[in-house]
């Protein structure tokens, strides 16, 4: 039986018709629409901080046993899976070597159309589409887009009583749902249970994003925005938001910052919901006025939120240059990429438009910067008995699914998933290792064509 012993230590790296208008910044620039993109890149679109804060930083001597230093020398060759730089789908660039993970908005009505009749065969397509291709997907279904019809399903549209609402969004006629209806309130958990139920395991799905109001991304800014009718009560959120922490075990979820607002989300009156492991994206990353509005959203939901779940995001669109100078080497509005990108722990952000305002080399660059980032700074061998590494965490934030050291194909116990930015840990393996052995990052879930690599320079 092998012995794997353990010692985990932090230290400090020295790496370095309603008056919902105008609660955000409206959109100067609207999104482009991903449901009817051509095959090109142009984009569509109080803190209460979490306990758990690392330890004193100490770093502990190597187990006695070790054995001798085996020099490892290893970088990394490009973005790591489940990280980076997000295109949809539909990008003509996404075959570039930085992707490696592809966006898509699902509509409910497209799974269900009578009710408790749930045909999957659209998100397996995707989920195949995007897996053939090395890469992972990050999904968000929706209901109401500007300008489209609501994608609630259609039994539900004859349901009695239910009666959507019409109006004006971004000058587009758009349809609302009437969340009055219990059938569409029965029908929301049950679709999110069966999603879980089908796909929480599967290593083609990468992240699910979830939200009401447009684009699922927790707001009416622009249209008729009735709390209750157009837009879930706190009560349905309330009761919805802890059976998604209970289904999806797995697979990280996330909805946007934008929660943070007591219109919209029942975190305020019940901050019970705080303690749910979900994730936040920011809709409207590098904007201007980031600083007040986005960063208060961030700071609502924790600084150490990311210890529960991912940080993802969107590029601005509030104006054209938010897009074409997002990603500039220099910054843009007195902050640069990845500076923000570390202070919010940032791991993926959609970032459709960038393939035509920066060079591969760039969006590779700015890519590498998010997410985790594995190094091993010791590796010793005592032949034939035991291979012993020290792995670093020098990233931004943990990776979000399970995943070991290995060497010779033995994997350590300790999951580096709880591995957080700036933490060590040693790890010893019994193992029949050699001189020869090398040690790899083994992980569950990935598809075909990723690997998750280390960078390490031991002499």
């Amino acid at each position: 039986m092998r012995k794997v012993f353990l010692i985990l230590c932090v230290f400090a790296l020295t790496l370095g018709s309603c008056a919902c208008q105008g609660e955000k910044f409206p959109r100067k620039a609207p999104k482009a629409d991903p449901e009817q993109a051509d095959d090109t890149d142009s984009g569509e679109s109080g803190d209460t901080g979490d306990s758990g804060t690392p330890s004193s930083p100490t770093i502990p001597n190597k187990p006695e046993d070790a054995g001798d230093r085996v020099p490892l020398s290893a970088s990394l060759t490009g973005v790591q899976p489940m990280t980076g730089i997000v295109l949809w789908n539909t990008s003509s660039a996404r075959t570039k070597s930085y992707v490696q993970l592809e966006f898509s908005y699902m509509l409910y009505s497209d799974v269900c159309k009578e009710k408790d009749v749930f045909d999957w065969g659209v998100m397996d397509r995707l989920l195949a589409d995007v897996s053939s291709r090395g890469h992972q997907a990050v999904v968000r279904f929706r209901y109401t887009y500007p300008g489209k019809s609501c994608a609630v399903p259609d039994y539900i549209k004859s349901w009695p009583g239910y009666e959507a609402t019409n109006g004006k969004s971004e000058r587009r006629n758009t349809e609302f749902p009437d969340w009055r209806c219990e059938e569409l309130q029965r029908f929301h958990k049950e679709f999110h249970r069966r999603f879980a139920e089908r796909y929480d395991k599967d290593p083609r799905l990468a992240f699910v994003e979830i939200g009401f109001g447009l684009w699922a991304e927790y707001h009416i800014y622009d249209g008729p925005c009735v709390i209750g009718r157009t837009f879930p009560s706190h009560a349905f959120q309330a009761e919805f938001l802890p059976l998604m922490d209970e289904w999806f075990q797995d697979t990280p979820w996330l909805f946007s910052i934008d929660a943070s607002d007591s219109k919209y989300a029942p975190f305020h009156s019940k901050p019970e919901l705080l303690d749910l492991k979900f994730g936040n994206f920011d809709d409207s990353f590098m904007c201007e006025d980031w600083d007040g509005y986005n960063w208060s959203g961030w700071k609502f939901f924790g600084q150490e939120r990311y210890k529960k779940g991912p940080g993802g995001g969107e590029f601005s669109y509030y104006t054209d240059d938010d897009q074409k100078h997002a990603l500039d080497k220099g910054g843009m509005h007195g902050r640069k990429f990845e500076d923000v990108v570390a202070k919010v722990h940032m791991t993926f952000i959609i970032g459709n438009d960038q393939p035509g305002k920066q060079t591969d080399a760039r969006i590779t660059e700015a890519a590498m910067s998010m997410g985790y980032r594995f190094e091993i700074r010791d590796f010793c061998v005592n032949p034939g008995k035991s291979a012993t590494v020290n792995i670093s965490n020098v990233g931004v934030a943990p990776i979000y699914r399970d995943a070991w050291v290995a060497v010779d194909g033995v994997r350590g116990d300790f999951n580096l998933r709880n591995l957080m930015p700036g933490e060590s840990t040693w790890i010893q393996i019994e193992c029949d290792a050699s001189s020869s052995s090398r040690p790899s990052i083994e992980c569950d879930h990935l598809v075909r064509g990723q690997k998750i690599e280390y960078q390490a320079s031991v002499k």
